[in-house]
């Protein structure tokens, strides 16, 4: 015992040496002040990029020029408010070292009265060991994976990778589940039931984006298992992604019509076919998606620093609807409508803003 209190009697001294040197440096450097504001270079370089855009032709000058004053006067502001370094009175400097060296004293005390310097190591091989012989219903997930996969050392076996896998997933480890049903199917390639498994902890671990791996165990455990609902569920998600919505909604009205009329999992079911039947917004790609997300984008942050344009938040309730997205277009428009609830002849140009077809 009496090592390890020289040893934290020695670190405790030491992390108090530390802290006054790193005030005694930060007095002296104080009084350097007058430093230029970092934020000067943001808005120069946001001057900058105004510029760039401009010329490229993707912001109007109308919205240039409002973009450079309001980032003008950003700046001018930030200029006339120069950087000022940290002082401390002299008289305070005495007292700010005695505090930094009383934390330091107090977490040693706090240490030698309620610590256990002399407590033994506890090996993760006894701590199973106390596990295994207790109630295992009794463990948290964590420590049921870690008896698991000691016993698997000694006997490995599918049915045991299998609770190993629940383990691990109940735990929030998804890619530890997958690697114990990879060792499971490798013990038991005929089971459907793992690739299925195998399949959803893919989903998880990818947080629901149908893989090309997660497509290639689902569709051999539906090989295997041609019933198999959550399988063919998320294969028919995946085709849906991949553009074959026709496909993917009479892959999914084939399993609702399997399903008894009270089953709760027609209404996953029933969800996934509107969802896969709502209009899509339209299909712009490339080159021109990015240009058009950059100025819907531009507009919308503009206004959100300049609120008071309404042929601003026209064009902006006219940029969504044009590109199908709905819920951006009706929040625009709301925020407008309100903004600007006494002038009848802006909430016109909104509400026919709004009406604007998606394009094709």
């Amino acid at each position: 015992m009496a090592p390890m209190v020289v040893f934290w009697t020695a670190a405790g001294l030491l992390a108090v040496a530390a802290a006054a040197v790193i005030l005694l440096r930060a007095a002296r450097s104080a009084p350097q002040s007058g430093l230029e504001d970092p934020t000067l270079d943001v808005y120069r370089r946001q001057l900058a990029e105004i510029d760039d855009l401009a010329d490229r032709g993707l912001m109007e000058p109308a919205e240039r020029e409002a973009a450079r004053a309001e980032a003008g006067r950003r700046l001018l502001v930030a200029a006339d408010s120069a950087a000022v370094g940290w002082t401390a009175p002299t008289g305070q400097r005495p007292v700010l070292l005695a505090a930094a060296a009383g934390v330091g004293l107090a977490a040693l005390t706090a240490y030698l009265v309620l610590g256990r310097p002399g407590l033994p190591d506890q090996p993760l091989d006894s701590r199973i060991e106390t596990w295994r012989a207790g109630q295992l219903t009794d463990l948290t997930p964590p420590q049921l994976a870690a008896v698991l996969r000691e016993a698997l050392k000694v006997r490995p076996e599918a049915e045991g990778y299998r609770f190993l896998a629940l383990a691990e997933a109940q735990s929030d480890n998804p890619a530890a589940a997958a690697r114990a049903l990879r060792r499971a199917i490798a013990l038991a390639p005929g089971r459907a039931d793992l690739w299925e498994m195998l399949g959803l902890s893919l989903l998880a671990r990818s947080q629901g984006e149908i893989t090309a791996e997660a497509r290639e165990v689902l569709t051999e455990a539906v090989r295997l298992d041609p019933r198999s609902l959550p399988a063919r569920f998320h294969l028919a998600r995946g085709r849906a992604a991949s553009g074959d919505q026709e496909g993917a909604i009479r892959d999914l009205e084939a399993i609702a019509a399997e399903l008894p009329a009270g089953d709760p999992r027609r209404a996953d079911i029933d969800a996934a076919i509107r969802e896969v039947r709502a209009p899509a917004s339209p299909a712009i790609e490339g080159p021109t998606s990015e240009m058009i997300g950059q100025m819907v984008a531009g507009l919308a942050k503009r206004l959100e620093e300049i609120p008071d344009d309404p042929d601003g938040w026209v064009r902006l309730v006219r940029s969504y609807a044009v590109l199908g997205d709905a819920a951006r277009r009706d929040a625009a428009l709301d925020r407008a409508s309100r903004r600007y609830s006494g002038q009848p002849q802006i909430l016109e140009q909104l509400e026919k803003a709004a009406a604007a077809e998606p394009m094709k």
